[in-house]
């Protein structure tokens, strides 16, 4: 495998530094605090079919790039939702409920988080209504009916499906389970930033005494980048360097990073990167990343593709590992930035390195991920 010598050049749109970059655990605390990372891992380590899922070392990617380690965390196997988000929505859910059958939880989705509030309703035999755009396939509407919840179609993008989600449960004394935080709506975006946590605890128990120097996030509206970057508070002694990756369509975390507030971006296309095509990102997870993220990097979706196909045919690991479209930035922001030699030396990217990248999701959309690994 010749990843950098084959002629094809790995794009990337846009670099920035972070100029309030500080990374003060005590104020990440303030934001998701030890005990309720703490609290999230005792419950979810009990639940039926619990296990960890794998952390995969890139070898052949690393020893391309010559970097020491690449560690890949592989969120296809986690339960049978094939995705981090499993850990979010449904822990949400278990501490909103307190037990009582009689709620009725919804919530609104582009389809991962959906499935894990659907699934986690279903666990505790709840009544589940979910909100889905109409640029949502009908294999993401389809997965969620079959765990149980009504699933309702709502004409415009995922903001209309979430003003509408808004409305009918206020209308009907439904808990809204929303990973999203607006004002007055904090508690439970930070119960389901509390289970993403879940996947540093495991990462920290799986490295076998290997340091992590730099950690590479996916941001939609920045739960889980916000989530692992307070594991990183709770479980890690040292302090990697941290780098956000967005599309380039809506890369809100980057632009509120650069204009020192939060800021609205009005997406002009749908990116591939389904799950983070967000306009805005969340106001919790907001004050954990405006300080403690250092860079950011956004991405075309140009390379989405050839990136799930190469770790479906086993081009940077000894395995196959079936990654959605979601899973892909990482892997493409850290070859885009070993290509460019300034983004690397600020980077500190070297023969010393050991990268970590989340592999947030597998197929979760099957029809989707048949036709973009094929595609070339």
């Amino acid at each position: 495998m010749t990843i950098l010598s084959n002629g094809h050049l790995w794009k990337y749109s846009e670099f920035i530094a972070n100029k309030n970059y500080s990374f003060e655990k005590d104020q990440i605390f303030k934001s998701l605090s030890k005990k309720e990372i703490d609290d999230a891992y005792l419950s979810i380590k009990e639940w039926d079919d619990y296990s960890p899922t794998p952390l995969i070392n890139l070898n052949k990617l690393s020893q391309e790039l010559n970097l020491n380690k690449i560690f890949y965390k592989d969120e296809s196997k986690r339960f049978d939702l094939k995705s981090f988000k499993a850990l979010g929505g449904a822990y949400a859910v278990e501490k909103i409920s307190k037990g009582n059958k009689n709620i009725v939880v919804s919530t609104a989705t582009a389809g991962n988080h959906g499935r894990s509030v659907a699934w986690g309703a279903k666990r505790l035999g709840l009544k589940c209504k979910i909100f889905i755009s109409e640029f949502v396939s009908d294999a993401r509407g389809q997965a969620m009916a079959n765990l149980g919840a009504e699933v309702i179609k709502v004409k415009g993008n995922y903001e209309n499906s979430l003003i509408e989600c808004i409305k009918q449960s206020t209308e009907n004394g439904w808990q809204i389970v929303q990973d999203v935080a607006w004002d007055n709506y904090l508690l439970v975006p930070k119960y389901t930033m509390a289970g993403y946590s879940v996947m540093m605890k495991e990462i920290v128990d799986q490295l076998d005494n290997n340091e992590i120097t730099h950690i590479i996030l996916q941001a939609g509206v920045g739960g889980m980048a916000g989530a692992m970057i307070a594991g990183i508070a709770r479980y890690l002694t040292n302090i990697p360097i941290t780098i956000i990756v967005e599309p380039d369509s809506a890369a809100c975390v980057l632009e509120s990073i650069k204009s020192e507030k939060i800021e609205k971006i009005d997406i002009k296309r749908e990116s591939l990167m389904g799950g983070m095509s967000c306009g805005e990102v969340s106001l919790v997870p907001w004050e954990i990343l405006k300080n403690s993220v250092r860079y950011c990097i956004s991405l075309p979706d140009d390379d989405i593709a050839k990136t799930m196909k190469l770790l479906g045919n086993a081009s940077f690991s000894e395995e196959k590992i079936i990654a959605g479209e979601n899973s892909a930035p990482g892997v493409i922001s850290l070859i885009a930035s070993c290509e460019d030699q300034k983004i690397k030396k600020d980077l500190d990217l070297n023969s010393n390195s050991n990268v970590l990248i989340i592999g947030c999701e597998g197929d979760t959309d099957q029809e989707m991920y048949k036709k973009l690994v094929n595609e070339n």
